[in-house]
């Protein structure tokens, strides 16, 4: 797995330079850098939005009583969109479009809550009471335990 993660790295900013070169043939310069910059422009604008509107989506949840699952995936997918389309390369901006569709979103949650187990655990504490005559959070100290400044 870290040999993929570190190969793609490695190739992926090479491909998104050469889209970068093939589009900047086909449109020009200007016209190039100015999707570049909207597209930064426009996930900046989006992550500050769902940033905002994902706590009252949790709050609606909890308040109801259901397990705020699928708003946190959801959120989480739209802010990975977002920083995508924060990263300048026609690439990523592809991987985050698909990202904000909802049907790609539903899919990539089905994927990940099938391999996901929920355990339901609990844990209790038992008190022990404290040594005949002792009062609880006394410590007793013998004389040569410490000794005055």
């Amino acid at each position: 797995m870290a040999r993929f993660f570190a190969l793609g790295l490695i190739v992926l900013p090479l491909i998104e330079i050469a889209i970068f070169i093939k589009v900047g043939q086909s449109i020009g310069l200007f016209p190039t850098l100015a999707l570049i910059i909207g597209a930064a422009l426009l996930g900046g604008l989006l992550l500050r939005q769902q940033g905002l509107s994902v706590i009252g989506q949790l709050r609606n949840n909890v308040n109801a009583g259901q397990m705020p699952a699928r708003s946190i995936a959801d959120a989480m997918m739209i802010g990975v969109a977002a920083l995508f389309l924060m990263l300048p390369g026609f690439l990523s901006d592809i991987f985050a479009l698909a990202l904000l569709l909802p049907w790609v979103r539903s899919w990539i949650y089905a994927g990940l809550a099938s391999r996901v187990r929920v355990v339901n655990t609990t844990t209790t504490y038992r008190r022990q009471d404290s040594a005949p005559g002792q009062i609880n959070g006394t410590i007793d100290l013998d004389d040569d335990d410490y000794r005055p400044r």
